[in-house]
């Protein structure tokens, strides 16, 4: 990626929450790089509270369920950025325990957890994890801050492994409903670098909607194809009435209802990729300058 790795380099005061997980991690670091003062939060509970891991990033233990130790921590910040990862105890409790904090304190901004493809057009009851962050949006737009939600489609990553869509065995790309549809990916390091780039952006509006690429079942199995040199054809699954009735089969089958991401909220997920409803439209790629996105191609062609 190219471009805009000097913006922010004013030393400015990031708080990030999530610090811990995959996607935190790399927002942390991104932001870091840029010149920010990180304050990466973690839960005092953790049975390791890290160091600092790099210049401008240090570890705060906090408990989410203490208001003052929230508010400590976001005391000065420019921005909050949320990271956070889970069900309603997570998304609504302590990330909305954090954005109450962040507004006692004083903070101008948040970016709360949504980083998914765009569930302000999905349908509600039909994705249990777009149903809490949609759920989150009409607490934080009550809020006196001033938030940004970045959209990114998919994880570019899911397609080298995680998601059934590139099939390497049968040599088939699996798809519901349209083989031209076209599906939105974006690598996690491009998610985090331009999310750097939002927390540092004082004039950021409400939704940012990025892709790093755009690609259909049909256009993937080209590229498998090509990548390969060995012929990847497409194998439609059924329509999405035919795969509504297997996420009711696999839900009710699934023990441990309580799981961030079993198979069937990942076929729910993908449902609401594959219809179009949650398309990305317009894209907001080119905001913080030309970068060099990384393509599925990049990520594919790296696996044997």
């Amino acid at each position: 990626m190219t471009g805009s790795d000097e913006h922010g380099m004013n030393g400015m005061t990031v708080v990030v929450a999530g610090k811990t997980g995959d996607l935190g991690a790399r927002i942390a670091s991104a932001l870091a790089r840029r010149g920010a003062e990180v304050r990466a939060l973690v839960r005092r509970s953790s049975s390791a509270i890290p160091a600092d891991t790099a210049h401008g990033l240090t570890a705060v233990a906090v408990d989410y369920d203490d208001d003052t130790s929230l508010i400590s921590a976001c005391r000065g910040a420019a921005c909050v950025v949320s990271a956070l990862n889970g069900l309603d105890p997570v998304i609504l409790g302590a990330q909305g325990r954090l954005l109450d904090a962040a507004a006692r304190a004083g903070v101008p901004r948040f970016i709360p957890s949504d980083f998914s493809l765009d569930f302000t057009r999905t349908r509600p009851g039909d994705n249990r994890n777009l149903d809490l962050r949609r759920a989150f949006m009409d607490r934080v737009d009550h809020s006196p801050m001033r938030a940004t939600s970045v959209l990114n489609g998919g994880f570019t990553e899911l397609l080298a492994g995680g998601a059934p869509i590139v099939l390497r065995g049968p040599r088939r790309i699996l798809y519901w409903g349209d083989a031209d549809q076209a599906l939105d990916f974006t690598t996690k390091d491009d998610v985090a670098r331009y999310t750097a780039e939002v927390a540092l952006d004082e004039a950021a509006p409400r939704f940012l909607r990025i892709a790093g690429d755009v690609v259909s079942p049909r256009s993937l199995a080209e590229l498998m194809t090509d990548v390969t040199g060995r012929t990847y054809g497409l194998w439609r699954a059924g329509d999405f009435d035919r795969l509504g009735r297997l996420i009711r089969i696999a839900r009710a089958l699934t023990p441990g209802k309580q799981a961030v991401f079993p198979a069937w909220q990942g076929m729910q997920y993908l449902r609401d990729m594959a219809s179009g409803r949650g398309k990305l439209d317009p894209l907001d790629n080119d905001r913080y300058g030309r970068w060099r996105w990384t393509l599925a191609r990049d990520v594919l062609s790296t696996r044997p």
